[in-house]
């Protein structure tokens, strides 16, 4: 194995083909979109540099700040949120219940359906006349809680991003069960035999020994929220009047609608700074909680 490692041609042999895809899919493209954010063009001839104006523009434009205000309040909810439920499922299934493994298939199912489908599913869900939804209040006698909910500037926002949170607690769940997994059941042995319960053994004992994988998991949720663009698109494409717009749909109309190529891909460049700052905050607060602990 040392023999292998110390072999500098070997390595660089064998990644050299994922140097190159990484070049070709990440670096090229995020190097053209800086480009491009330095220029008025419209996707067709030559662009005019501007410098920083397509960025200046971005702060004084009221459907830009909307938009990124929404995105941030997803990354919220996705931490506050959906964490929370996934930890929860997580904590409960590693346990060991009835019927274990098939639970956790059946969390992770809607990870793996198409955005698509899901948002047709969601759409027929909120529908007013005969989805499921109003159905159930109107049957309890609540004919006034229901709602146009896609369509009401007001609750569009919340029920957008419900089937977002849903559709991804699987994916966390999954995550969390299989660090769960990892840890010796050495360490559980000893918590029972000392009298802990479930529930302190999971607050003292499982969930500290969980960080680094909650860690990856905030940073999964915070940077998947920001550059959330399917299942929005699909449900309201950002409407009614931008009340549900996130970055991705407005970055997607500005450019192909509005043939803004440039002012488009400096909102790329955005999303891309702000992933980019989020998940260096949020490895900074672990390493921070786990250096205070020692």
């Amino acid at each position: 194995m040392d023999r292998v490692l110390s072999n500098k041609k070997a390595i660089l042999f064998f990644l050299f083909p994922a140097l190159v895809m990484f070049i070709a899919v990440i670096i090229i493209p995020i190097a053209m979109s800086t480009y491009y954010s330095l220029q008025e063009w419209s996707g067709f001839g030559k662009g005019t540099f501007i410098g920083l104006a397509n960025y200046k523009g971005l702060i004084s434009d009221p459907i830009f700040v909307k938009a990124a205000v929404n995105s941030l309040i997803l990354a919220i909810a996705s931490v506050f949120i959906q964490l929370p439920i996934s930890l929860l499922l997580a904590l409960v299934l590693a346990k060991g219940v009835k019927f274990e493994k098939s639970f956790v298939t059946i969390y992770f199912i809607p990870v793996i359906i198409s955005t698509v489908v899901i948002g047709q599913l969601w759409m027929k869900i909120y529908n007013y006349d005969y989805g499921i939804l109003n159905l159930l209040l109107r049957s309890i006698g609540l004919d006034s809680w229901a709602q146009e909910w896609l369509g009401d500037t007001k609750r569009a926002l919340g029920a957008t991003f419900i089937p977002i949170i849903w559709q991804y607690i699987g994916y966390h769940m999954l995550l969390m069960y299989a660090g769960i997994k990892s840890i010796s059941t050495d360490v559980f042995e000893a918590a029972v035999i000392d009298g802990s319960s479930w529930w302190n053994t999971s607050l003292k004992i499982t969930i500290p020994m969980l960080k680094p994988v909650l860690n990856v998991s905030v940073i999964f949720a915070v940077t998947g929220a920001l550059k959330v663009f399917d299942l929005v698109y699909v449900l309201t494409g950002g409407g009614p009047a931008h009340a549900s717009e996130v970055i991705g749909t407005y970055m997607v109309s500005t450019i192909f609608k509005g043939n803004q190529y440039g002012y488009g891909s400096a909102m790329a460049i955005f999303v891309i700074l702000e992933c980019f700052a989020l998940s260096i905050l949020v490895g900074f607060l672990f390493r921070e909680k786990e250096g205070a602990k020692r």
